[in-house]
């Protein structure tokens, strides 16, 4: 093709994509059938991993959780059978271990069969400044909530392409997208998760491989107990996510094959002021939604006293 006849097909393609965009807007996708499909849902044994696990309980897949809390996984199988579940699978597994990941992968295989939706939720977060945090704290964070993605890929993926049949769900965070004060380890481990997802897409599209779908999911906070203490100057524009909402919309954007999903709705927005607007006035809008102050009350998770 010349230069011409390139633009006209790129100028066809963008109208066409963008009225495609308008009329789902008003008139949802039909929703796939995962019936059948072996859904595997690290970080299950808690929060959004374990409530997305219950709404697919209902679902007629075969789910595979794993979380390194075993009694919190344990829990999440209880309550799934409860709801229906009566093919599912526990295994603990610290995803930050590259040679655990690829054992329990490997068991997973043997025992279950190959997985066809693979969700990378697992996720930690130290909540300090940069210069505060400690070494291996930044070393732990990279590998559960990135490098486990690798692994967990490199793992499932590769029945995937041979079948052209998959989905591929990051959980990954709006500090994915935009950086935090107090949250540089954690906005490096998200920015680098979605990179990775967006850039095995690319290959898998390149390849021809359209039927191993991604789903890459960026909430603000959630109110999991995980950024307990976070604030959030206007609630009303950017409110803290409840969990069950959130791990319903997950579902919903698997089955509908919805590439990106933001939450809550105005970090479209947002997000697209950042590529346009100058940066001293993203600072200065930065401070009006007080994203200066997100962490400063941090408690993050607490554990549990015996």
């Amino acid at each position: 093709m010349n230069f011409l006849l390139e633009t006209l097909r790129l100028i066809v393609l963008s109208i066409f994509y963008h009225l495609e965009a308008f009329i789902k807007m008003f008139i949802p996708s039909k929703k796939k059938d995962v019936s059948g499909e072996i859904v595997l849902i690290t970080g299950a044994g808690s929060g959004i991993g374990r409530l997305m696990a219950l709404e697919f309980a209902r679902m007629d897949v075969v789910l595979v959780l794993w979380d390194i809390n075993l009694e919190g996984v344990k829990e999440t199988t209880l309550q799934a059978k409860e709801r229906g579940a009566d093919r599912i699978h526990y295994y603990q597994c610290d995803c930050s271990n590259r040679a655990e990941v690829y054992r329990v992968a490997d068991q997973v295989k043997s025992e279950v069969g190959d997985v066809s939706i693979l969700i990378n939720n697992a996720g930690i977060v130290t909540g300090k400044k940069f210069m505060d945090t400690p070494d291996a704290l930044i070393e732990k964070t990279m590998e559960v909530n990135t490098m486990a993605h690798m692994w967990t890929y490199k793992a499932f993926l590769p029945a995937m392409t041979a079948k052209n049949h998959g989905h591929l769900v990051s959980v990954a965070s709006s500090a994915g997208l935009i950086g935090v004060n107090g949250l540089a380890d954690y906005c490096a481990s998200k920015f680098a998760a979605i990179g990775f997802a967006e850039s095995v897409n690319l290959e898998l599209i390149a390849k021809g491989k359209d039927g191993v779908k991604t789903t890459i999911v960026c909430p603000y906070f959630i109110n999991t107990g995980m950024f307990d203490g976070c604030s959030t100057k206007w609630p009303h524009v950017l409110p803290i996510l409840e969990p069950a909402d959130v791990a319903k919309r997950v579902i919903d954007a698997i089955l509908s094959d919805q590439f990106y999903l933001l939450l809550p709705r105005s970090l479209y927005f947002i997000l697209a002021l950042k590529g346009i607007i100058p940066f001293k006035l993203s600072i200065v809008l930065g401070m009006y939604f007080g994203a200066f102050n997100f962490m400063d009350a941090f408690k993050g998770r607490q554990k549990k006293q015996d």
